[in-house]
């Protein structure tokens, strides 16, 4: 396991770099998107349609933060992350069209996803759940905000963030998934729990 330091805009070649079970901390900038921020996103592109910011080399977090808004500034108050798998029927699309590099959560994504990362060089890493004010201290102040029309959990939210982690390479480049190796190790375990049970799976 390696620990690695990333200031957005993050490359191709940084992701190959990883590894799962690695840990990363990113510095710069990072949006926020749950699935209907995708799915504006991916409508808006094959309109022709230009996106609020430039997706590419930044990380996307799965997150419907807590805000407030102080005078004329938000402030993000929690930002604990979404259980990804909501994002699985977007997300390589998401990836294929927008540049995205690394992707934030929680929970693990689907094949269709880690094909996706293979194929177009991308990383899915994970932040502990139930640590969303440890996240918050993470972000530096709210850049901008779009699409607010959508609600503040759906919107998206562009944070300027600080050593933001850290972050576990769950998914890597190379098609490995921490999520897959861990499902397939239960799998091979069931016999022995049914043995134990005396029950069949």
């Amino acid at each position: 396991m390696a620990e690695y330091h990333f200031t957005t805009p993050i490359t191709k070649e940084d992701v190959q770099k990883l590894r799962i079970g690695d840990v990363i901390y990113v510095t710069g900038t990072v949006f926020t998107a749950r699935d209907e921020a995708h799915e504006r996103a991916l409508e808006m592109a094959k309109k022709g349609e230009s996106m609020p910011i430039d997706f590419e080399g930044l990380a996307v977090y799965h997150c419907g933060p807590v805000v407030r808004k102080v005078d004329d500034q938000w402030e993000i108050v929690a930002a604990g992350p979404t259980t990804s798998t909501r994002m699985d029927i977007f997300e390589d699309e998401f990836i294929q069209t927008f540049g995205v590099n690394v992707i934030i959560g929680k929970g693990g994504m689907g094949a269709r996803t880690v094909k996706a990362m293979q194929e177009y060089k991308a990383v899915y890493t994970a932040f502990v759940g139930g640590a969303a004010v440890v996240a918050a201290k993470g972000i530096k102040r709210v850049k901008e905000v779009h699409w607010l029309d959508l609600g503040t959990p759906e919107c998206l939210w562009v944070l300027d963030v600080e050593k933001f982690g850290p972050l576990i390479v769950g998914i890597d480049t190379y098609g490995e998934s921490l999520f897959q190796n861990v499902a397939d190790e239960a799998q091979k375990k069931l016999p022995q729990i049914g043995e134990f049970l005396g029950i069949s799976f």
